[in-house]
């Protein structure tokens, strides 16, 4: 399941159990309405209640990501699971944004505020 609060040009995206497709989706819908609004989106992947992902959300992650890979300004991966970390940075590789892993969502939150 994911959950989306859209916040100007700020997207928080909080995902809890496994990530499907569907929620990945839910997630692409959100980013093509800020790009509607603005030029660039600032992210907070909410990790820390994941458990896993669908291979087809995977595969999706990175097709997306590739195409909208100068649409990011930065991007806060929030978890304190190692493999997580690295699934993530393994996937942002494909994005031009700044990309840094935090503990918690409030630290996440403080270092997108800094321009």
């Amino acid at each position: 399941m994911i959950v989306i609060e859209q916040e100007n040009e700020l997207l928080k995206a909080h995902v809890y159990g496994e990530m499907a497709l569907d929620d990945f989706r839910e997630f692409e819908n959100a980013v093509a309405d800020e790009l509607k609004q603005f030029d660039h989106v600032n992210l907070i992947f909410d990790l820390s209640n994941m458990t896993g992902f669908s291979l087809d959300a995977a595969l999706e992650e990175v097709r997306f990501n590739k195409a909208h890979a100068n649409d990011y300004r930065k991007i806060a991966v929030v978890t304190e699971s190692q493999w997580l970390a690295w699934v993530s940075w393994f996937t942002m590789a494909f994005v031009a944004a700044e990309v840094r892993q935090f503990d918690d969502v409030d630290s996440a939150t403080a270092w997108l505020s800094i321009q």
